[in-house]
């Protein structure tokens, strides 16, 4: 059982893939704020991290790097999930502390896999 902290700001969004990734089994925590995500983390302890890269500004590079520095989370891998999936994007969300990335809309079967690989890094592909 893999404990997920989804942070998304659109909570329908959220709900939707909560709902989805309970029903494998999955513990998840849902964060909409930058500070409700840092504090989360810090609290729960969570597997794995689900960052949407639309959060208000610079935000969401904020709250990754907050995730990174701190002791108590850098550990935690953080996916980030991609609106805008050019090179780019994903060059500066992993200069900012993402782990992996997933591109939008959302493959769930994919996303599965990233968290397992993750997760368990010893027992699945490399997850980007």
């Amino acid at each position: 059982m893999t404990k997920i902290l989804i942070v998304e700001d659109n909570s329908e969004l959220g709900e939707l893939l909560a709902r989805r990734l309970k029903r494998r089994g999955h513990v998840v925590l849902l964060a909409a704020e930058p500070a409700e995500a840092i504090a989360g983390a810090k609290a729960s302890r969570p597997d794995v991290i689900l960052l949407e890269s639309q959060l208000r500004g610079d935000a969401r590079w904020a709250t990754a790097q907050a995730l990174k520095f701190d002791e108590l989370t850098r550990e935690i891998p953080v996916i980030g999930l991609l609106a805008n999936n050019a090179q780019e994007a994903r060059a500066l969300a992993r200069q900012n502390g993402c782990d992996a990335l997933h591109p939008k809309p959302i493959d769930f079967n994919h996303l599965l896999r990233q968290i397992d690989a993750a997760t368990r890094p010893d027992d699945a592909a490399e997850a980007t």
